[in-house]
C-alpha cells in the first residue's frame, strides 16, 4: 500500500531575527549562528534520505558571508521559500506598497544567493494578512505556509511577553503575534484564497487533527525536556490522527532544534533551549524517522502540486 505524503520544511531564521523578535537591542549588528546550524540540519537530512523546504531571510541572503552557505543548500536538492526580508512577526500590519518592496527585497536576494526563485512564502511568527495574500498572489507565488490552526496561540504570546521587557511601542507592534483563538478554528487541510485567478494556494502548518494542539518539532523537544517517552507517544499519536482524519501533515524545524543549552545565549527564552545538543539530535532523529516511515516526504512545493493536481480546493475569503 502506497504511503500517504507529508511535507517537510525549516523556517532558516538567524539569531538576530529571534532577538529581534523578543526586543533585544542587540540584534542590531546581526549576530549568527547559520555557520554552525546549517550544516547540521543538512547532515542529519541527509541522513534520513530527507528533501525539505527551506524558508530563508531576505536579510540574511544579503550578506555576502552567508551565500556561499545558501548554495549548499539549494545544491544539495532542497527547494527554497520566502520569509521575508526583515524578518518583522507584525509583518500583519504592513501596508500595500511596504509588503510589495518587503516581498521585491526578500526575492532578489535569495535568488542571487541560492539560483532558486521563491514560490512559497510563509510569514515570521505566522503572520499573515489579506494584503500579504493579495500580493503574494499578484506575484504569482504558488503557495502560502502561514497559518497555524491551534487554540494556544494566546498562551503563546503571554509566555513570549512574560520572558520579554518590551517598550510600549514594541508591545503594541507583537500585540497579535502567534494569533488569537479563532486561529484555531482554521482548516487543517490546504485550500486557496480567494484573490484572483485559481486562487493561492494555503498549506497549514499542521497541529494535531480533532485537538489543534502543535506538533512541530520544536515542540516535541520542549516535551521531551520533562519525559522522552511522552514526547515519543504524543509524536506518535499525532501521526496516527493525521492518517486517521486523511490529513498529508506539514510539519516544520527550526534553527534552535539544533543548538544546545551551551550555546543559548541571546535565544535562552525559547522553548527547550535548556536541553543539551545530543538530546534534542537524539529526538529529532527519531522523529524524522518516524515521519519518513509512516508518510512519504516531500518538499512544500511538492505538497502544493499534488493537492492542486488530485483534488478540488475550497475557496476561502481572506477575511484574516
Amino acid at each position: 500500500m502506497e504511503k500517504p505524503f507529508a511535507s517537510l520544511s525549516c523556517d532558516l531564521d538567524d539569531k538576530w531575527a529571534y532577538m529581534k523578535t523578543h526586543g533585544n537591542p542587540a540584534w542590531k549588528s546581526l549576530p549568527s549562528y547559520l555557520e554552525v546550524v546549517v550544516p547540521r540540519i543538512l547532515s542529519c537530512l541527509s541522513q534520513h534520505h530527507l528533501t525539505a523546504t527551506f524558508f530563508l531571510v531576505g536579510q540574511d541572503a544579503a550578506l555576502e558571508r552567508n551565500r556561499d552557505l545558501f548554495g549548499t543548500i539549494a545544491a544539495a536538492g532542497h527547494e527554497i521559500g520566502n520569509h521575508s526580508f526583515h524578518h518583522d512577526p507584525w509583518l500583519h500590519q504592513y501596508a500595500q506598497e511596504d509588503m510589495a518592496r518587503e516581498l521585491m527585497l526578500a526575492e532578489e536576494h535569495i535568488e542571487q544567493a541560492t539560483g532558486q526563485r521563491p514560490i512559497g512564502f510563509r510569514g515570521p511568527g505566522y503572520s499573515l494578512s489579506q494584503t500579504t495574500v493579495e500580493e503574494l498572489n499578484r506575484r504569482g507565488y504558488l503557495y502560502d505556509a502561514s497559518t497555524l490552526p491551534t487554540f494556544i496561540g494566546p498562551l503563546a504570546r503571554a509566555y513570549f511577553f512574560m520572558s520579554s521587557a518590551f517598550t510600549r511601542e514594541e508591545a503594541a507592534c507583537r500585540s497579535t503575534i502567534f494569533g488569537g483563538l479563532r486561529d484555531g478554528f482554521r482548516r487543517i487541510q490546504p485550500y486557496r484564497w480567494n484573490v484572483g485567478g485559481e486562487g493561492l494556494i494555503e498549506i497549514p502548518v499542521t497541529t494535531m487533527p480533532f485537538v489543534r494542539v502543535p506538533i512541530h518539532f520544536s515542540y516535541l523537544l520542549y516535551l521531551s525536556l520533562y519525559s522522552r517517552a511522552v514526547a515519543k507517544t504524543y509524536f506518535r499519536t499525532a501521526l496516527t490522527f493525521c492518517r486517521a482524519a486523511g490529513v498529508e501533515p506539514s510539519l516544520l524545524l527550526h534553527p534552535l532544534d539544533f543548538l544546545g543549552h551551551d550555546t543559548a545565549d541571546g535565544v535562552a527564552f525559547f522553548p527547550g533551549m535548556d536541553l543539551p545538543l545530543p538530546h534534542k539530535l537524539d529526538m529529532i532523529g527519531w522523529a524524522l524517522e518516524e515521519l519518513r516511515t509512516t508518510f512519504h516526504v516531500v518538499t512544500m512545493r511538492e505538497h502544493a502540486l499534488q493537492v492542486a493536481q488530485h483534488r478540488v480546493l475550497p475557496l476561502l475569503a481572506p477575511t484574516i
